[in-house]
């Protein structure tokens, strides 16, 4: 089930701490630093990156594996860019599209129905201006 460890040695774990420290002082530094939007997004992403493959090679023990690992990573690859195109054309075109009644203005919805002759009332008991005295 495992390699065998013993053709490598213990990983200076001192080493990646500093280099984890390294990498969040470059994250921070990006986000404090005046940046364009889209640099600051692309600095801070690949910093994270390098963050996860440290943990990953090191803690975890993924550098001194075989190559098996990669096949097991290929469906999740395949499923984790998958899902959002697969989700896009009923979430990301119209999520953020208001096109529900609740963030119309009231007054716009008021005088719409009264154009259309439709009763309305106000929340305080008020009637409209359309509903005839």
């Amino acid at each position: 089930m495992h390699d065998d460890h013993s053709d490598h040695g213990h990983p200076n774990y001192f080493l990646v701490f500093a280099a984890l420290c390294g990498f969040t002082g470059l994250s921070i530094l990006a986000d404090v630093v005046t940046l364009p939007y889209g640099v600051k997004v692309v600095a801070v992403l690949s910093v994270a990156t390098c963050k996860a493959l440290c943990v990953m090679s090191w803690f975890m023990h993924l550098k001194y594996e075989r190559a098996w690992k990669y096949v097991l990573l290929a469906p999740t690859t395949i499923l984790a860019l998958g899902l959002p195109l697969a989700l896009t054309p009923d979430i990301g075109e119209h999520y953020y599209t208001p096109d529900v009644p609740q963030v119309d203005d009231y007054s716009e919805a008021v005088a719409r129905a009264a154009e259309h002759g439709h009763h309305t009332e106000h929340p305080a008991g008020e009637s409209s201006a359309s509903e005839p005295k």
